[in-house]
């Protein structure tokens, strides 16, 4: 894997992690219902689930895909789908508007409960794992990769999704009542959804 390729993946990751998504709204969640420390909270248990994923398919499943031509050339257009189908989940959002008010009194729970919140809500999502399956093998090499440069990869997401999401937890701690205007969530949406389709067809043009 070259510094090239993996400057492309970085690209690709920070249009991911930034789009709207469980990971955003539980963090939110937590946020507004315990502060900056409830969101903090949510966020690390996140990152773990994250973590855990991207070690299971680095190490495992990864390691079979980069190996074998026809289940790469199918993971492959199901990275197109799944980047597609993001852009166009974010691009129905923007088009509808219909964004709920995140509920700012939410009852005091303990740190455990909002880390294991962000843990399960992230483990358990079919996207996220779906996000490994089919993004990692478009910048892996199937004859020199190694589980070393898949694990790179899978910790990159796990790393700059942490580091997004107390980005927007600091955002959201100062300019609360800006972020939650319905125009520019609609703004986020179109920008991101646009973005992920237009990889999705370069995937698809790349062969």
């Amino acid at each position: 894997m070259t510094w090239s390729a993996y400057s492309s993946y970085l690209v690709l990751t920070i249009l991911v992690v930034i789009a709207p998504g469980p990971d955003t709204v539980v963090t939110l969640k937590n946020a507004f219902a315990g502060g900056l420390r409830g969101g903090m909270t949510a966020t690390f248990g996140i990152a773990v689930g994250n973590l855990v994923q991207g070690t299971l398919v680095a190490l495992g499943l990864g390691t079979l895909i980069v190996q074998s031509q026809p289940v790469f050339t199918t993971i492959r257009w199901a990275g197109v789908a799944y980047l597609c189908y993001l852009g166009i989940q974010a691009l129905r959002s923007a088009w509808r508007g219909d964004y709920a008010a995140m509920d700012a009194q939410g009852a005091d729970v303990s740190a455990f409960r909002r880390w294991r919140e962000g843990f399960i809500s992230n483990v358990t999502n079919p996207k996220v794992l779906a996000l490994y399956l089919s993004v990692l093998p478009q910048f892996l090499d199937p004859v020199t990769s190694t589980p070393l440069h898949a694990l790179l990869l899978a910790y990159t997401v796990a790393v700059l999704g942490a580091l997004w999401l107390a980005l927007l937890l600091m955002f959201v701690h100062r300019v609360r009542a800006w972020l939650q205007r319905r125009r520019v969530r609609r703004g986020l949406d179109v920008a991101t959804g646009g973005t992920l389709i237009g990889f999705g067809v370069s995937l698809a043009a790349g062969g």
